[in-house]
């Protein structure tokens, strides 16, 4: 079952596959949730959890968001000493479920510290420690992180869509850091409960190409179907 954290930053979406709000610049409004303060104490909150109790903490889009990642990497035949780079990785645990998957060459970064003390103890706790977790800010732009062969995103392009300050420049930087942080030909895998298919392609239409859309439930609503999730897979290009 999804986690109720599906609609947590935006509401659901409920455009159709091809419809949405006509552009991608139709912008949800700020918040907090944009902000690095939120996630700090957000983190910050679930290490005194994990320390007192052994709780990692929510799981985003639920336990299902991760495993229809992991069976499209097996259906495509994803190799196990890929380098692959958790954006935004919160507790760790799509690490955690990805090394357990077999997968040997992963990093995950995070701007918040307290996200970072959080993955680094939840995957010591599972015997993991080949993985390798830094405190990086993917919007840096510094073009530190290169070669990956696949990226992967649960959220975190969607909270800096809300971020307060300047949520057009933030999105333009991470296309940018994405376009470094890849190899020819590696593939990016978004989540996201704001977008729309038709959004997301509109916003990686350059340098990238769209390879499919991983199944999420439906819902029909006043004779139309939407998705309360999008799941698009994408290959850089040169």
């Amino acid at each position: 079952m999804e986690d109720a954290t599906e609609n947590t930053y935006g509401g659901p979406n409920t455009s159709e596959p091809d419809g949405g709000r006509g552009s991608e610049e139709d912008e949800f409004g700020p918040s907090d949730l944009g902000t690095k303060e939120y996630w700090d104490n957000a983190y910050q909150r679930e290490l005194k959890t994990f320390r007192d109790i052994g709780d990692v903490g929510e799981i985003w889009f639920g336990e299902e968001s991760i495993d229809r990642v992991l069976r499209w990497m097996d259906k495509d035949k994803i190799p196990e000493n890929a380098a692959i780079l958790d954006i935004g990785t919160g507790n760790g645990v799509l690490l955690v479920e990805l090394a357990k998957y077999g997968y040997t060459n992963l990093i995950g970064i995070d701007y918040s510290a307290a996200s970072v003390e959080l993955a680094r103890s939840v995957l010591q706790a599972e015997d993991l420690t080949d993985v390798t977790v830094k405190d990086v800010d993917f919007l840096s732009c510094s073009g530190e992180l290169r070669g990956f062969d696949v990226c992967i995103d649960k959220g975190t392009y969607d909270a800096i869509s809300l971020n307060p300050d300047n949520a057009n420049e933030a999105k333009a930087c991470y296309v940018q850091a994405l376009k470094h942080a890849l190899e020819e030909g590696g593939f990016f895998v978004i989540t996201s409960c704001n977008w729309t298919k038709a959004e997301l392609l509109q916003r990686f239409n350059e340098g990238f190409e769209f390879v499919r859309e991983l199944p999420t439930p439906s819902f029909q609503f006043g004779g139309r179907t939407g998705n309360s999730v999008t799941a698009l897979i994408f290959k850089r290009l040169h």
